[in-house]
C-alpha cells in the first residue's frame, strides 16, 4: 500500500527531526550557561522544528491509519466474497459463529497491527541506526554503550514473541469457538428447555468462558513481560550513557570522545539522543502484542478468503424471459461429498414435464436433498448434465427463477412484510400473504428465527417468500412437512399445492400422505 509506506516514512522523518531539535536545545543550554549568543533564534528554531515534527507525525499517522482501514476493508470483502461463493454442500464451510467472530471481532486486531506495528518496525530499523551514527560523531564510548544495549532488546522480544504468537492464535481459536458455541445454544434454546438441559448448557458455557479468560490472561501476561524486558534494557542503556556523560563532564572519565573532552553542548546533545535511540524500540515493544494478535487475525481472514473447495456454480447463459413452468431433464448425474466413501448419486436420470408435481421418496442419505441442491444450482454435478426449460439451461443460470423451500426457513426480526420482501422492494407481497397467511397482518412483528410464529406459519411464510417473484416457475421443497403434526402438515400441503399451480414442483419427503398428493412418485 503506497499510502501506508509514505505515512510510515513520514513518521520516520518526524523521529529524525529530533536530531536538529536536540542540537539546538543543547546549544541553547550551553549558550545560557556560557557567554550567551543568538538565543532567540535557537528558541525559534526549536519551536519551528517541534511544529514540523508534530505535523509530520500527525499526517503520517493519519495516512497509515487510512491505508490500514482500507486494507482491512478489502480483506473483509474478500473473505465475505469467498463465504458467499461457497456451496451449502461444502463440508469445509466454517461455522457461522466462527466466521462472524473472525470478520467482526478478530478482524479489528488487524487495524493496530497495520497502523502501529508496521510503522514502529520501520522506525526501529532506521532511526536507531541514524542516531547511533550521530552519537558516534561526538563520543565513540557512548555509541558503544548504545550498540551493546540495543541488540539485547530485540533478542529478548523475539523470544517472548514466539510465545506471544502461540498464545494469540490460541486466543483467536477460543474466541471463534466461544461464539460458535453461544450461537448454537441460542438457536437451540427451545430444544434445551424442552429437554431440561438448561443447567448443563450453563455449565458448558461457563467452562468455555473460563477457558477464554485463561487464554486472554496468558496473552496479557506475555504482553506485560515484553514491555518489562524493553524498559529494563532501555533504562540501563540510558543510565549508562548518563553516568558516562556526567563523569566525563566532571573530568573523572576523560576518554571516550574524539579529540579530548566534550563540552557542555555536545555532552548534553549526546544525553538527549540516548532516550530517543530507544524510543522506536519502546514503540515496537508496545506494538509487539499487536503483531501477534494481528497476524493471527490475518491468518483467520486469509483462511476465510481462501478459494472454497466446493463453490457455487457461475451462470454461463442468460435467464429465460418467459415465466412459464419449465421442464427438467437429468442425464447421468453423479455427485460425491468430500470425504465420503462413495457417490451419493451415480448415473441418476430423471425427466419432469412442465407443470408436473413430483415427489422424491427414499431413505435418509439416499441423495434426495443433494439432488434438490444440484437442481437449485447450489453445487455443480461431478458428472452428467442438468437441463431446465425449453432451451436446456443449466441451474446456475436460472437461480432467480427457482423457488426453494427448506424445513426451517430463515426468518429475521422485523415485520411480516419485511420478511416476505427480503430486500426486494419492486415486488408486491400482498396477494401471496392473503392467499397463504390470511390471518397475519403485514405489519405483524416477527422475532429472530421466526419467534412468535407456529411451525406451519413459518413454513407458509417461507413458501410465500419463495414464490413471490413472478418468474419463479420451478419449486424445490426439501421435507416441507417434517417435524409437523398431522393438522399442520395438511395446512402446509394445501398451501404448497396452491402455490404450485401452474408451476413445476419437485419435493423430497418421507411423508406418504404428501407424496400421494403429487402427480408422480420417484423412489431413490
Amino acid at each position: 500500500m503506497p499510502e501506508s509506506r509514505a505515512g510510515a516514512w513520514l513518521q520516520v522523518l518526524a523521529s529524525l527531526l529530533w536530531v536538529p531539535q536536540a542540537a539546538l536545545i543543547a546549544a541553547l543550554v550551553a549558550g545560557i550557561a556560557g557567554a550567551g549568543g543568538p538565543l532567540f533564534w535557537f528558541a525559534a528554531g526549536i519551536a519551528a522544528i517541534g511544529a514540523l515534527r508534530a505535523g509530520a507525525e500527525a499526517l503520517g499517522q493519519r495516512m497509515v491509519f487510512r491505508a490500514a482501514r482500507a486494507g482491512l476493508t478489502a480483506q473483509r470483502r474478500r473473505a465475505v466474497g469467498s463465504l458467499a461463493a461457497r456451496s451449502p454442500l461444502d463440508t469445509g464451510r466454517p461455522a457461522s459463529g466462527a466466521a462472524a467472530a473472525a470478520l467482526a471481532e478478530q478482524a479489528e486486531a488487524v487495524l493496530p497491527y497495520l497502523s502501529r506495528y508496521r510503522p514502529a518496525r520501520l522506525r526501529s530499523t532506521v532511526v536507531p541506526c541514524v542516531l547511533l551514527l550521530v552519537v558516534l560523531t561526538q563520543s565513540w564510548l557512548a555509541a558503544l554503550v548504545l550498540l551493546v544495549a540495543a541488540p539485547l532488546i530485540p533478542l529478548f522480544m523475539a523470544l517472548v514473541g514466539l510465545r506471544a504468537k502461540e498464545a494469540s492464535e490460541a486466543q483467536m481459536l477460543e474466541i471463534g469457538g466461544m461464539n460458535a458455541l453461544l450461537l448454537d445454544r441460542l438457536r437451540g434454546l427451545a430444544t434445551i428447555r424442552a429437554f431440561d438441559a438448561v443447567d448443563a448448557t450453563a455449565r458448558r458455557l461457563r467452562a468455555a468462558a473460563e477457558s477464554l479468560r485463561a487464554r486472554s490472561m496468558a496473552v496479557l501476561r506475555i504482553a506485560f513481560l515484553s514491555s518489562a524486558v524493553l524498559e529494563l534494557f532501555a533504562s540501563l542503556g540510558v543510565a549508562m550513557v548518563a553516568v558516562y556523560v556526567g563523569f566525563h563532564l566532571l573530568g573523572t572519565l576523560e576518554f571516550g570522545a574524539w579529540g579530548g573532552r566534550m563540552g557542555l553542548g555536545p555532552a548534553l546533545f549526546v544525553l538527549l539522543l540516548a532516550p530517543a535511540f530507544f524510543e522506536p524500540l519502546r514503540d515496537l515493544a508496545a506494538a509487539w502484542h499487536d503483531r501477534a494478535a494481528g497476524e493471527a487475525a490475518l491468518a483467520s481472514l486469509d483462511a476465510l478468503a481462501a478459494p472454497p473447495a466446493l463453490a457455487l456454480p457461475e451462470a454461463r447463459a442468460a435467464v429465460e424471459a418467459e415465466g412459464t413452468a419449465p421442464g427438467v431433464s437429468v442425464r447421468g448425474l453423479a455427485f460425491r461429498h468430500a470425504g465420503a466413501a462413495g457417490p451419493v448419486l451415480d448415473g441418476f436420470e430423471l425427466d419432469i414435464a412442465p407443470g408436473e408435481h413430483v415427489a422424491l421418496l427414499g431413505a435418509s442419505g439416499a441423495g434426495k436433498s443433494t439432488l434438490l441442491a444440484l437442481l437449485a444450482g447450489l453445487a455443480a454435478p461431478q458428472g452428467g448434465r442438468i437441463a431446465i426449460g425449453p432451451r436446456g439451461l443449466e441451474p446456475a443460470a436460472l437461480r432467480g427463477r427457482i423457488a426453494w423451500l427448506g424445513q426451517q426457513p430463515e426468518l429475521f426480526a422485523g415485520s411480516l412484510r419485511a420478511n416476505l420482501l427480503l430486500g426486494r422492494p419492486g415486488l408486491d407481497p400482498e396477494p401471496w400473504r392473503r392467499a397463504l397467511l390470511p390471518d397475519l397482518p403485514p405489519d405483524r412483528p416477527i422475532g429472530e428465527d421466526g419467534a412468535g410464529l407456529s411451525g406451519g406459519e413459518a413454513l407458509r411464510l417461507g413458501l410465500a417468500r419463495a414464490v413471490l417473484p413472478p418468474g419463479a416457475g420451478l419449486i424445490l421443497a426439501d421435507e416441507p412437512t417434517a417435524h409437523l403434526d398431522a393438522a399442520t402438515a395438511r395446512e402446509v400441503t394445501t398451501a404448497l399445492l396452491l402455490a404450485a399451480r401452474g408451476r413445476t414442483l419437485l419435493l423430497a419427503t418421507h411423508d406418504p400422505v404428501l407424496a400421494a398428493r403429487m402427480d408422480r412418485v420417484v423412489r431413490l
